[in-house]
């Protein structure tokens, strides 16, 4: 899936890949796509919580080894 912007947060633990994801969205504004890497296994956890907080949509998930992938979207 094509994304608007892409935020590398791999080799950063929890809570930075949330906290990078969270900068990243507020500058995008709504509607962007913003893919978030990471490969801290917390995010798993944290950034669907996060999402849900802020009213956001993960529209895909995806594992490639340790690299986890989220595309998420706020309307």
């Amino acid at each position: 899936m094509d994304v608007d912007v892409l935020v590398d947060a791999r080799g950063h633990r929890c809570p930075v890949p949330t906290l990078r994801l969270r900068r990243a969205l507020e500058t995008a504004g709504h509607g962007v796509r913003v893919r978030l890497l990471a490969d801290d296994p917390l995010a798993r956890i944290d950034v669907p919580h996060f999402a849900s907080q802020i009213g956001a949509r993960i529209i895909e998930r995806d594992e490639d080894g340790k690299t986890l992938s989220f595309v998420v979207v706020r309307d």
